[in-house]
Formats: C-alpha cells, sequence, structure tokens
C-alpha cells in the first residue's frame, strides 16, 4: 500500500494481489499526469476539473465497487486504494468520485426502482451523468433527523420544498438524490427523491469563498415548490436508516482516502528534508527532523493497516457502521496532525501552495468535520464501548 513512498518498511504491499496494485498504478498514473499539473491552478481559482468525468469513467472509479448497470464491481480494497490515490491527489477529486459512487449511485442502486437503475447508473458510471447528494441543510448537519425540507403529495407528484447546504457536485449535478419529510399517513417519514437538473423551482448556487476544497465544487440547494414525479421516489427506503446508509458507504471511501493525503503530505516534507540545506547540511540530518518524519510515517503504517483490515471486514460482509467510524476518525485525524507536522518542516514554504501540504492541510480539515464530525465518531465508538448511547 506504499509502493510511491519508496519507503515501505512494513511491506504492506505484500498484502495487496496483483490485480490490486495494477489497478492502484493506473489510478496513480491518472492522478499524477492529469490531474497534479493543474490542480494549482484549479485550488486558486475555485474550480474543478469536470472534463475529467469521462476519464474516471472510462477506468470503472465511478460506483466501482457496485455490480452491474455498467459498474465494474470490484472488491473493496481496490475501491479503498484508489480512493487513497485520488486523494493523494486532492480531496476534492476524491469528494467527487465518492458523492458520485456513494452518496449519488448507491441509493439509486440500493433502493431505487429498475426503471431508475436502467435510467441513471449507466451514464454516472460512464462519467456522462453527474449526481449530488441532498442531505445536510443550514441549520441540521450532525442531526439530519431535524431536517426541514419538505414532500407533499399531490396526485401523482411530490411537491418539495426546503434548502441544503454544502453539497458537492451541486451546481454540476444532472440529479440530485434529496432527503425530505413527508406527512404520509399521519406520520413524518423520510424519503429519497431524485430531483432532475432543469425542474421548475430547483436552483443550485456554488458557495465562494472556501478556504477549504478549494479545487472542488460546494453548492447550495433551494427548492420551492419543485414538483418531482412519484415515479422519481426511491421505491425501497424510508427514514433515516436510507441516508445513513449511504453515509456509510462514503465514510468508508474518506477513511482510505485521508492515508492519501497523509501519504502526500509525508513524500512531500521527506523530500523536502532532504533537498534543504541548513547549517552546511540537509535538515533532515538533524533529529527534531527525523522524529516528525518517523511519527508521521509510522502512523501512515498503522492508518493503512486499519484501511486493509476494513477493507477484508467490507469484502466478507461484516463491516459495520462502527468499524466504518473507527476507521474514518481515526485516519483523519492522523492525517490532519501529520499535514501540521509536515508544514513545520516545510517552515514557511509550508503556507505556499507551491507545495502541496497547506492545500492537504486546508481539505482535511473539511474532510474532519464532513460526512460525520470527528465528535460523532467518537460518540459511536463510545457507545460501542460502553453499550451507553451519548447523543443529544
Amino acid at each position: 500500500m506504499g509502493e510511491l513512498l519508496g519507503t515501505d518498511l512494513y511491506r504492506l504491499d505484500d498484502l495487496l494481489t496483483d490485480e490490486q496494485k495494477l489497478m492502484r498504478r493506473a489510478v496513480a498514473r491518472l492522478v499524477d499526469e492529469e490531474f497534479l499539473p493543474t490542480v494549482q491552478q484549479h485550488f486558486r481559482a475555485g474550480t474543478f476539473p469536470t472534463e475529467l468525468a469521462p476519464k474516471l469513467g472510462e477506468m470503472g472509479l465511478l460506483g466501482m465497487n457496485l455490480q452491474g448497470y455498467g459498474c465494474p464491481g470490484t472488491d473493496n480494497v481496490s475501491y479503498g486504494l484508489a480512493m487513497q490515490e485520488l486523494e493523494r491527489g486532492d480531496s476534492g477529486l476524491r469528494s467527487f468520485c465518492s458523492v458520485q459512487g456513494s452518496l449519488a449511485m448507491y441509493p439509486i442502486w440500493a433502493f431505487g426502482s429498475e426503471e431508475q437503475k436502467e435510467r441513471w447508473l449507466p451514464g454516472m458510471a460512464a462519467g456522462k451523468l453527474i449526481g449530488c447528494f441532498g442531505l445536510t441543510e443550514p441549520d441540521h448537519g450532525s442531526d439530519p433527523g431535524g431536517m426541514k425540507t419538505r414532500a407533499r403529495k399531490d396526485g401523482d407528484h411530490y411537491v418539495l420544498n426546503g434548502t441544503k447546504l454544502w453539497i458537492t457536485n451541486g451546481t454540476v449535478a444532472d440529479v440530485a438524490v434529496v432527503w425530505a419529510k413527508t406527512d404520509e399517513g399521519g406520520a413524518s417519514s423520510i424519503r429519497g427523491y431524485l430531483v432532475e437538473k432543469g425542474m421548475p423551482g430547483f436552483e443550485a448556487r456554488e458557495i465562494h469563498g472556501k478556504v477549504s476544497l478549494r479545487a472542488s465544487v460546494t453548492a447550495e440547494l433551494s427548492f420551492h415548490d419543485v414538483r418531482v414525479p412519484a415515479t422519481n421516489v426511491l421505491p425501497k427506503i424510508e427514514g433515516l436508516k436510507g441516508p445513513l446508509m449511504c453515509l456509510n458507504q462514503a465514510r468508508y471511501g474518506i477513511a482510505w482516502g485521508a492515508t492519501g493525503a497523509h501519504r502526500a503530505v509525508f513524500e512531500s516534507a521527506r523530500e523536502y528534508a532532504l533537498s534543504r540545506v541548513q547549517f552546511g547540511k540537509p535538515i533532515a540530518s538533524f533529529q527534531l527532523v527525523q522524529k516528525k518524519l518517523a511519527d508521521i510515517y509510522g502512523e501512515l503504517v498503522k492508518a493503512q493497516l486499519v484501511n486493509w483490515r476494513l477493507g477484508q471486514l467490507k469484502d466478507l460482509d461484516q463491516a459495520n457502521y462502527m468499524h466504518i467510524s473507527f476507521a474514518k476518525r481515526n485516519n483523519v485525524r492522523v492525517a490532519l496532525e501529520a499535514a501540521r507536522v509536515a508544514r513545520e518542516i516545510l517552515g514557511a514554504n509550508g503556507i505556499t501552495d507551491d507545495y502541496p501540504v497547506i492545500r492537504h492541510m486546508t481539505n482535511l480539515e473539511s474532510v474532519y468535520t464532513y460526512e460525520g464530525t470527528d465528535d460523532i465518531h467518537t460518540l459511536i465508538l463510545g457507545k460501542e464501548l460502553t453499550g451507553i448511547p451519548a447523543f443529544g
């Protein structure tokens, strides 16, 4: 799992199959040749290279661990390795693929009708159609059950009203998987609605002023009397279980992705320390710098082992939400700390985007918060350890 480091001290690559290594190498080549040369430009401009979407689809990276409908159905370790390489490039690139596959394609694949699957999944797998996921609202992040977005039944349509915030891919999406409450049968329930670009009353506005995830599209979605056909309602799920299952899929990819950012900052810091000369010798020769590099690398090895075991459990259908929360919490924490220490090693150069460290550090501040804050994952783990829920 550390091929590009040149320092795979624990021989983690021996845990991978030849097919997994080949797949990782292909994704690494895409990142190195087609993404990294332009990421600084996109980071500064606050844009995402959507022209890469068909290429990502051609390589089978969109919905890659789903079966059928144009999806390759790869194993979960392979999927994780791909997310690791993509985030070695940038969190925005991995987020695009995670949202497309885990948050937009997965609910259609798992909860959709056959007609919905046939209509959307092949085009999304090919990168010709883009999706987004609307759950978070301006006043409801960690408490999605308090959402205010409503869907009212009106004949063979549902009339949707509300707002969603911090939506990756929002302004470029052809379809939004939107979760809303409805009052049918006297009880409020949550359902998923496929809201299509161009439906009257549906608007997506890009969020500006971000200092994190700048090479990514983030939007606010608003719905004003949007008439959504009943045929666009996901028929096989009701309640919070649906969006939470989607989030588990995404959190799995994030756990791997964070190790990609971790690797990137380690490699940058190590290379810099070996080439930067102070007091007549490379700063890598100083004890404090070596300690910092050893700390960063040690946590990286442990995070990769957590991911590999989690991927095994997922392929055995034995991974649950606690395993995924553990990995997301641990791996993002240590990656963020690694980025901060790597920034120290680079000194003043660490705050410029001529080096990748500050870009990954600011990105990881968002990753630390989204798809469940660090506090939420801490409470999930705490409940498992004590048997006592401490939410609310």
